[in-house]
């Protein structure tokens, strides 16, 4: 499956979920709520296989956080590997990623402009540029944007909308000085998150 670059709010709505989690995309969804095309109503009214709704499941999480199969599935399997509740270790690590905690934190308005943020070189952690969207941040990691990019229009934007917002829990912000801090992993709960992650662990274990 490779990088979707289309209309996120189309495939929001053929996924039936929220994927860019912003206030525009989701008034699109409450105004049509079906899949976008000619026959967009009429789809979903036979009952559709095990495995169609196992597919639908991962796609769903893969396009949320912007991934790839191949990464996506290498991912999943190293939380196979590791010690805990298989869907909640791989929920985390996909909350790990940088991308989307600079999105987590407020820095972007989307996982998708946070990539892009990552890839300029607008982000650093504990004091150094990494420009690797999928690196992965340890608890206590502090996770800030770069002095030279503080100025600009769209980060500028985020966090003054950010204040008016509740940041993750499991991440801790000073908006004011554009730094957080990676404060621990996310419990289940913690993720609302419109997923049944046991589907896809059914998915790959086929």
């Amino acid at each position: 499956m490779g990088r979707f670059r289309g209309s996120i709010t189309k495939l929001s709505r053929r996924e039936g979920i929220n994927l860019a989690e912003t206030e525009k995309v989701q008034k699109y969804l409450d105004k049509r709520p079906y899949a976008p095309g000619q026959h967009g109503q009429r789809r979903g009214r036979g009952r559709p296989s095990d495995y169609s709704v196992r597919l639908r499941e991962k796609q769903k999480l893969a396009r949320l956080y912007g991934m790839g199969e191949k990464q996506f599935r290498n991912l999943f399997e190293e939380a196979t590997n590791v010690p805990g509740v298989t869907g909640t270790v791989f929920l985390q690590l996909l909350e790990r990623r940088l991308d989307n905690v600079v999105f987590r934190m407020g820095f972007a308005s989307t996982r998708r402009q946070a990539r892009q943020f990552v890839g300029h070189g607008h982000i650093f952690v504990n004091g150094k540029k990494v420009d690797i969207p999928s690196y992965r941040v340890k608890i206590g990691d502090e996770i800030s944007v770069a002095e030279g990019s503080r100025s600009m229009g769209f980060i500028q934007e985020n966090m003054e909308a950010q204040k008016r917002r509740r940041v993750a829990p499991w991440v801790e912000l000073d908006a004011d000085s554009f730094k957080g801090t990676f404060s621990r992993l996310p419990a289940r709960e913690d993720l609302a998150l419109p997923i049944n992650e046991n589907f896809i662990i059914e998915y790959y274990s086929r």
